[in-house]
């Protein structure tokens, strides 16, 4: 996100249902049932059959079922009372899904609700979006030309701002009470990971962390960057992109302001984030920095994404299938993931 979103923080939040096969309705519903004062002035934006199927999943002996309450527009969830689901219906009906299983009609409905809340954002009607987990697969076979949420968000924002994609850089950012890490590279292969690291490409995630750190923690964050190889490289023993791409960007860096270090060793610079040395960790690709963060708990990470003209949150695990329609999944990244939303929308 950058440092103000369009939305303001009176204009309601907008959770997006997730790919409805999987978990994300039933966290969703666990969200409003046990997190009411977070979950107030939301609503879902999704299917209406669809919050209904899992809160009647969610029901049982002393535990009704939380009401689905149908809205009309984003407002009407500013008036409702605690402990009901608003939902307004911003994709076509979803009919036949089959839970646990990967479909084109369940990541047309996750991926056209996210497509809508994104619209919505931009425009100012909703104040941020968390968005509930959608199914990379199911979204393919769905058309959608994304790999995840954050390439699907970052091409709205390119159309609303009339650029070019690569004129709205983004990264993502993992984060828990513990640890802060923000990617270089996405969603990509390894070795397309490793080709991503460039001089401009790490520069400009040094940026994007700076900027957006400062205001949600009211200082120049202290960054710290991980190498790309074995022990950062051993001095060009294993590899070389430390000394020629990786350092010197830092330097730029350095130079503008932002207190960034190193390249430091992978296996040790998250230990030492953990302890409280860096506010943040620069990582070189999508497994170097996620493994340490889910590693310490997924109930608690949160997904953030930088360099957005809106706020956007999302918790930090899958669909779950496996999980699907058994009411055992766990809410509390999503339920994190509303409180790191509202937060950043208080520093914006």
């Amino acid at each position: 996100m950058n440092a103000k979103a369009p939305g303001t923080a009176q204009a309601p939040l907008a959770i997006t249902m997730g790919d409805p096969a999987g978990i994300g309705p039933e966290i969703v519903v666990k969200a409003f049932r046990d997190a009411p004062d977070l979950a107030r002035d939301a609503f879902v934006a999704g299917d209406v059959g669809c919050m209904r199927r899992a809160a009647s999943l969610l029901a049982g002996p002393g535990l009704p079922a939380l009401p689905i309450i149908e809205i009309d527009n984003p407002a009407e969830a500013l008036a409702l009372p605690p402990r009901c689901v608003p939902v307004l219906q911003v994709v076509s009906p979803v009919a036949d899904i089959v839970l646990g299983q990967v479909s084109a009609a369940a990541g047309r409905a996750a991926g056209d609700a996210v497509t809508w809340a994104a619209r919505a954002a931009l425009s100012g009607s909703i104040s941020a979006i968390v968005t509930a987990p959608l199914h990379k697969e199911a979204l393919s076979a769905a058309g959608f030309d994304f790999p995840g949420h954050t390439e699907l968000l970052q091409f709205e924002a390119a159309r609303h701002l009339g650029r070019t994609v690569e004129d709205v850089p983004v990264r993502m950012m993992l984060a828990n009470d513990e640890l802060r890490t923000v990617l270089v590279s996405i969603h990509m292969s390894l070795r397309q990971a490793i080709e991503a690291v460039t001089f401009d490409g790490v520069l400009q995630t040094l940026r994007i962390t700076h900027a957006t750190l400062s205001g949600a923690l009211g200082k120049a964050p202290r960054i710290a960057v991980a190498g790309l190889n074995p022990h950062a490289g051993e001095g060009g023993l294993f590899g070389t992109e430390e000394q020629a791409i990786i350092a010197p960007a830092i330097e730029a860096a350095c130079a503008e302001g932002i207190v960034a270090s190193g390249p430091y060793a992978p296996d040790t610079v998250f230990m030492r984030a953990r302890r409280g040395e860096f506010d943040a960790v620069i990582a070189m690709y999508h497994d170097q920095g996620l493994i340490p963060v889910k590693y310490l708990g997924v109930e608690k990470g949160v997904n953030v994404t930088l360099g957005l003209p809106l706020v956007r949150t999302s918790p930090d695990h899958g669909t779950a299938f496996d999980l699907a329609g058994l009411g055992q999944a766990d809410a509390s990244s999503l339920i994190e993931a509303i409180r790191v939303a509202r937060s950043l929308l208080r520093s914006a």
